[in-house]
């Protein structure tokens, strides 16, 4: 897909510029030679390598998460295969719950040379059995986003909140509106643009998990959130972030 859309037969849409993969690190510094492996195939175009790093004690999608993944940005031989990321020019995507971020952040100060890109904000489980506790977590959340916030090497997606997280993936869009969703959205999104500052963040759309609502309707709710924005912060949220953390030009 990515050659065939590089011919330009198509237009000037360029599919998958820049792919992120997956190694096992754990593996260590014997995972080098997978990496090299993967960018040979990749022809120039292997950007980064994402891990399963989400665990959570609750149920998410359904169902119980892999106790393999509990701690896992801790061990030992985990953190020396990110830090080998940095040789190879890679960046580490992970997706992590807010329960995890502050194992993020010490991951982060551990590998300081790699630049890592936390997905989905870092989601936050907001109470399902005890929606009073909404405002606990929240703010918990918050704290653990301004913490990462202050490593050098961490950039943040804005995205992934309209993911069923109760519910199995089905990628159905919703029927909520990009005003009703801005609304929903903003506090979780400024936050995050407030503490990263928009050189260090990029807007995803995780559609179609995000099964919210529909793909114009996510972006118009980015939109709408960031319209007090200036042209160069829009720049650097829509694109700009991502073309320098990805390398896509």
């Amino acid at each position: 897909m990515a050659a065939m859309s590089a011919s330009g037969r198509y237009g000037e849409c360029r599919i998958a510029a820049g792919i992120v993969g997956h190694a096992d690190l754990r593996l260590g510094e014997q995972v080098g030679p997978i990496l090299e492996a993967q960018i040979a195939a990749g022809n120039g175009r292997l950007r980064g390598i994402r891990a399963p790093t989400a665990y959570a004690e609750v149920s998410v999608f359904g169902r119980a998460s892999d106790p393999a993944v509990k701690g896992l940005m801790a061990d030992s031989r985990f953190r020396r295969g990110v830090a080998l990321l940095e040789r190879y020019a890679l960046t580490l995507d992970v997706w992590c719950f807010h329960t995890q971020l502050g194992e993020l952040a010490q991951l982060a100060a551990a590998c300081p040379s790699t630049v890592i890109i936390l997905d989905h904000l870092g989601t936050p489980l907001r109470a399902r059995a005890a929606p009073g506790r909404n405002a606990e977590i929240v703010e918990s959340w918050r704290r653990g986003i301004r913490e990462l916030a202050r490593r050098p090497n961490l950039r943040a997606k804005l995205g992934g909140l309209g993911m069923n997280l109760e519910g199995r993936i089905d990628g159905r869009p919703g029927s909520a509106t990009s005003i009703e969703l801005a609304a929903e959205w903003r506090p979780y999104i400024e936050t995050c643009i407030e503490a990263f500052g928009p050189k260090r963040c990029m807007f995803e759309s995780n559609f179609p998990v995000d099964s919210g609502c529909s793909y114009g309707v996510l972006w118009n709710s980015f939109k709408r959130i960031t319209a007090g924005c200036s042209e160069e912060e829009k720049t650097l949220l829509f694109s700009g972030t991502a073309d320098e953390v990805y390398r896509l030009k």
